[in-house]
């Protein structure tokens, strides 16, 4: 499929407000492609699919789940909408035809987050935070500016918002994959201070 017929596809099974975010996400993934060395191209395919699953009910992503044999953590069973970046990674295979691992890898991870994320991930990771239809989150605008500077940095304060506000809303689930990413860019920060004061 072209990313015209994508776009397309996307249309008619996404929100508005989602088609709007997607496109927002697929047009900062190029932008930091570009900042940052890596194909255009890959990150803009990759920022177009990353919620291609969000239209789907609790019960299809749990089944599609079962169906190609991918694990379902505990807080996914509890919050089910955490599954639409996994099923994401699953239709982006099975019905855009996507072969590329570092696609399907980044769409699986764009939620939760990865420890050691690979620079796709960090891309879609964080385009999927900071795109310009965003305004909720708190820190927006410094993120955004963050992110030409360095995306490990805008990947560790992201998740430490993250983290954050779930701990503050404990009705909301935090998936234990997002609490292992943030520890590992806590300790990646954590040694980036000691090495500015010589410690490192």
């Amino acid at each position: 499929m072209t990313v015209k017929e994508i776009q397309n596809n996307l249309k008619t099974i996404l929100k508005p407000a989602r088609y709007e975010h997607t496109l927002g996400v697929a047009k900062t993934a190029r932008h930091l492609a570009e900042r940052y060395g890596y194909d255009k191209d890959t990150a803009e395919l990759a920022g177009l699919l990353h919620d291609c699953a969000k239209y789907m009910d609790d019960d299809t992503k749990i089944a599609l789940c079962r169906e190609y044999k991918t694990s379902i953590s505990d807080a996914e069973y509890k919050n089910p909408s955490l599954l639409h970046a996994k099923c994401g990674a699953i239709l982006a295979e099975q019905e855009y035809h996507i072969t590329d691992f570092d696609i399907l890898h980044a769409i699986r991870v764009h939620t939760t987050g990865v420890p050691d994320m690979s620079l796709l991930d960090k891309i879609i990771f964080i385009s999927d935070y900071i795109e310009p239809n965003r305004d909720k989150a708190p820190h927006l605008k410094e993120l955004r500016k963050m992110a030409d500077q360095d995306l490990d940095m805008t990947v560790y304060y992201i998740l430490k918002d993250t983290v954050a506000y779930l701990k503050k809303h404990e009705e909301q689930t935090m998936d234990p994959t997002t609490l292992a990413a943030y520890n590992y860019y806590k300790n990646w920060f954590e040694s980036q201070k000691n090495n500015q004061k010589g410690i490192g």
